[in-house]
């Protein structure tokens, strides 16, 4: 699809992967499950995405054996008249799971935002900017400066070098890409077997 530059009708899809199994809290629930107040942690991502009104389509990509309860327990309460929102299962890498929602979007958008399920304190105005700057630079990542000294490790624990910090940044979510260009990208992921695509 030729992307469209137009600020003004290009078209929009976010995705939001949701489908890690949260191993590292610990947690007999996946985080992005865990309540916040009386709501889970991904319907409060959801609701923020889905108020910005930038969206031409949603698509939430979760575990597999929770596709139904996200749908009840997410979806069902939000209002969503224009039926923008899709749940799909994700796959065993966060990579995978973005290329699923990728995949689910068929090729119908223009630009692509991706945010991670668990970050639900995003701002109708930090949407509105990295979309805006996207139609612009082709891509935008959205990160904070590294505040710690960063070492590069070698074999052994050995320091290899110390990286000038004033030039780290901690790259965050969201992100956005063109629908060509990231598609090509993860198509590339898989032919090559890249493994472990972190962002």
């Amino acid at each position: 699809m030729e992307p469209n530059n137009n600020p003004e009708t290009a078209k929009t899809a976010a995705i939001i992967p949701a489908a890690g199994t949260g191993s590292r809290m610990g947690q007999k629930r996946a985080k992005q499950f865990l309540n916040i107040g009386e709501r889970p942690l991904l319907a409060l991502t959801l609701e923020a995405v889905q108020h910005s009104h930038e969206f031409d389509a949603i698509v939430m990509v979760v575990p597999e054996s929770d596709v139904d309860y996200c749908w009840k327990n997410i979806v069902e309460p939000l209002d969503d008249p224009r039926g923008l929102i899709q749940v799909i299962a994700g796959g065993d890498r966060r990579q995978d799971s973005v290329r699923l929602g990728l995949q689910a979007t068929k090729g119908q958008f223009d630009l692509v935002l991706i945010h991670d399920g668990v970050r639900p304190f995003i701002t109708e105005t930090l949407i509105h900017r990295v979309l805006t700057e996207a139609k612009r630079c082709r891509a935008v990542i959205t990160g904070l400066p590294a505040t710690d000294t960063i070492k590069e490790i070698g074999p052994g624990g050995v320091v290899l070098r110390t990286h000038l910090r004033g030039r780290m940044w901690m790259v965050q979510t969201p992100q956005v890409f063109r629908y060509d260009d990231l598609i090509r990208a993860h198509e590339t992921a898989v032919k090559e077997q890249w493994e472990d695509v972190t962002d």
